[in-house]
């Protein structure tokens, strides 16, 4: 079990990673957050085990990986429509 935490946390760094480093595309960066959130879920879930058998956290968890989804697509989609490309070089997301 310990070995599987292992492995997961660094699933979960792999993800940092790959955010960090692909900065220029929006998609991407939402497929590194959706697997940082797959690896947290994992994590979660074998806590959850370990412990107790309360789903209830685990529930919260997904609901809210799901509302960033939705918000991030959503994002993407009104970017694309905007600038008809997800690139962040071209132009700045801080104006109105």
């Amino acid at each position: 079990m310990v070995m599987t935490m292992l492995i997961l946390m660094m699933v979960f760094f792999m993800g940092n990673i790959m955010f960090v480093s692909n900065r220029k595309h929006m998609l991407n960066m939402l497929l590194s957050l959706e697997f940082m959130m797959l690896a947290l879920m994992i994590l979660l879930v074998m806590g959850i085990m370990a412990m107790s058998n309360q789903m209830f956290m685990l529930m919260i968890f997904l609901v809210f990986v799901v509302c960033e989804g939705v918000l991030g697509l959503s994002v993407l989609v009104v970017m694309i429509r905007a600038y008809g490309m997800d690139y962040f070089q071209v132009f700045s997301s801080l104006k109105c």
